[in-house]
């Protein structure tokens, strides 16, 4: 064999064990990318984070609170202000990846930049979703603030909110990237809110227990992601941990795992022709 032929095997294996991974100077670089960004917009962002609860709390906690005044032995505002996490949860990591996404996609081309450097497709789309995660995490902690002017009573286990936030949001945000990926243009979006992602936030026992539902309903609920976020939020917030906790956080990171491979295998096939 000469040595013409000889060279493109190792390359080859090369290749394939770099895609094989994740780098973590690649990730860092996309990442930074995102923080540099971010600077420019976050009180807007935190602002949305923290008036969008509270208006929930007052709608619902107060307004609804006055009529039906605890769920169990739970204060109705105590149980909406801990089931409105979740919410807070998935807008901010569902629209950012949907939307995100298709922008630097399609209009600004960034992803092919970024593409021209050192990075692949599957470090490009976790490191992405990464960032919007540890955001949608501390995110979920402003409705729980806000519920302590509503008497919500602060305990230890809310720290744990921050990593459950995180996981749901890794799992939502990567939905966001599958269905941007999916989609042909930006008014597709319009059907996943109000098919998809408006109804699982109602029906995920944030206000009312999926308890209440019909029969069929009531399992459909037990599916959605965004229940068993409220379930395991609302339990390490009230000290009220149970043993089906763990069933709730492994759907959730089942959840997060699918979510996270299929929006890299989508979003590969329209990146890289």
């Amino acid at each position: 064999m000469s040595a013409d032929t000889a060279v493109p095997a190792p390359r080859r294996r090369d290749r394939v064990r770099r895609l094989s991974r994740l780098d973590p100077a690649a990730l860092a670089g996309v990442m930074m990318r995102d923080v540099v960004l971010f600077r420019r917009y976050w009180k807007a962002t935190t602002f949305s984070s923290i008036v969008q609860p509270t208006i929930y709390l007052v709608a619902f906690g107060v307004g609804f609170g006055s009529l039906v005044s605890h769920v169990g032995h739970v204060r109705y505002v105590q149980y909406v202000a801990t089931g409105v996490v979740a919410t807070a949860v998935l807008f901010s990591s569902a629209f950012p990846g949907m939307f995100n996404t298709f922008i630097r996609w399609q209009y600004q081309r960034t992803y092919d930049a970024i593409l021209a450097a050192p990075v692949d497709v599957e470090e490009l789309v976790t490191a992405e979703i990464l960032w919007v995660s540890i955001r949608a995490g501390v995110y979920g902690l402003a409705p729980l603030v806000v519920g302590f002017f509503f008497g919500l009573r602060p305990h230890p286990g809310m720290l744990l909110v921050v990593l459950i936030g995180f996981v749901t949001g890794f799992g939502f945000c990567a939905f966001g990237v599958l269905i941007a990926a999916i989609a042909k243009t930006i008014d597709n979006f319009n059907y996943v809110t109000s098919a998809v992602l408006t109804p699982m936030f109602l029906v995920a026992g944030t206000f009312f227990p999926i308890s209440t539902l019909p029969h069929g309903l009531r399992t459909i609920a037990q599916f959605n992601p965004l229940y068993h976020c409220v379930a395991v939020v609302r339990d390490v917030s009230l000290n009220t941990i149970v043993t089906a906790d763990l069933l709730h956080v492994a759907v959730l990171v089942l959840w997060a795992l699918l979510m996270w491979r299929l929006a890299i295998w989508r979003l590969q096939g329209r990146l890289i022709d």
